[in-house]
């Protein structure tokens, strides 16, 4: 059963394109269908090879964009279940939140948005729903996946309400507009700190499988300290480093729970009694107490400084962004080496003739990012070991 305040397939605000004769060929439900058009899309699949924190061709146990939001998806229809949410619409927006990606993750972000710039600059999230709503189109007759209204205003709103947005986003809201200064769905909500509890801890495993983080400093950041103590009670024979894993599947419990509890408190102190009173609340309603939500913050400071911008790290990130960077140099230098089919639909006028060509890059994988430096550029090698 739905809570009233759930987003609400027979309810929803409907596609941009309707289909063509009405008819349906399955028992599934709109989000049924969001979820399913996401797991079918070629961009999702790509999501295989692209970077998550570690550059993915060098470490096949490390997280990649797949994976990872596969973890967050898992996440996401476990607290939906429990507050009543729609858990088909929850698993989709976590299953996509990531596919505007480029390759070798933030690093490729930011030498892209650097060589975009001309053009409006790139931004992930505007280009997740650029991927959906306009690139991706397997249909014969309209662009895009068709996704439904509450899909992509919960992919626009990732990160809340949103004032100022990017060219991709705003060109997807002219069209079909996502009322994007007003809250998200819950579902959204829930996808987007599904994020959060994925990538802090599956992020402390990678770091310690890849020996950039040691579990003794590990065990000082708040959040970690705090659970360390029943871990090492169940299991006081064990040597520490075997328990690394039970510590983390502790700290995600944790986290659900504590999210679970503080989400009910916020809904049953705001009343809403539908998925409209949720978008004009003047708050999130979905969120972590105050003091789950300080220990989370110190473990992200922790993390930044002891993995995200470890040197072996931010060695890897400089080559990806010089290869991102001399992808784009090459590609708005002389447009004739773009793939026949890209060439063949480029535009003559700017900004449109930049942002295609950013679309392109943007879709690449890590690998096949490296194979067409290698064409069009020139030999390049990545560090050894990540």
């Amino acid at each position: 059963m739905l809570a009233p305040y759930a987003s609400d397939p027979s309810r929803s605000r409907g596609r941009r394109f309707g289909p063509p004769d009405g008819r349906s060929t399955t028992p599934r439900d709109a989000f049924q269908r969001d979820r399913d058009r996401i797991i079918h899309s070629i961009a999702f699949r790509r999501l295989r090879h692209k970077t998550q924190v570690f550059v993915a061709p060098d470490g096949d146990h490390f997280r990649v964009r797949l994976t990872h939001s596969i973890e967050v998806a898992q996440i996401g229809r476990t607290i939906a279940r429990a507050l009543g949410l729609n858990e088909d619409l929850t698993e989709a927006l976590c299953l996509a939140h990531d596919i505007g990606h480029p390759p070798f993750g933030h690093a490729g972000e930011d030498a892209l948005k650097a060589a975009m710039a001309v053009a409006g600059g790139f931004d992930h999230n505007a280009h997740t729903l650029r991927v959906l709503d306009r690139l991706e189109s397997p249909y014969p007759d309209h662009e895009g996946l068709n996704l439904t209204w509450e899909m992509l205003e919960g992919l626009a709103k990732h990160n809340g309400p949103v004032s100022s947005p990017p060219w991709a986003l705003a060109e997807i809201d002219r069209d079909f507009p996502l009322e994007l200064a007003g809250q998200p769905s819950l579902e959204a909500q829930v996808a987007a700190l599904s994020d959060d509890i994925a990538y802090d801890n599956h992020d402390i495993d990678d770091g310690l499988h890849a020996g950039l983080l040691a579990l003794e400093d590990v065990l000082a950041a708040p959040l970690v300290s705090e659970g360390w103590p029943a871990v090492r009670d169940r299991w006081p024979h064990l040597p520490a480093d075997r328990l690394a894993g039970e510590l983390i599947r502790d700290q995600i419990g944790r986290m659900v729970g504590d999210l679970i509890a503080e989400s009910r408190r916020r809904i049953a102190a705001a009343g809403p009694a539908s998925v409209e009173a949720v978008r004009a609340a003047p708050e999130p309603l979905i969120g972590f107490s105050e003091a789950m939500a300080t220990s989370e913050r110190a473990l992200k400071r922790f993390m930044y400084r002891e993995l995200y911008h470890h040197p072996r790290q931010i060695e890897v990130a400089e080559k990806a962004g010089v290869i991102v960077a001399g992808l784009a140099d090459a590609y708005l230098g002389d447009p004739s080496l773009l793939p026949p089919t890209w060439l063949a639909a480029l535009f003559a006028e700017e900004p449109a003739r930049t942002r295609h060509i950013g679309d392109f890059i943007a879709g690449m994988t890590d690998r096949y990012a490296l194979t067409r430096y290698r064409e069009v550029v020139g030999p390049v090698e990545m560090p050894d070991g990540l």
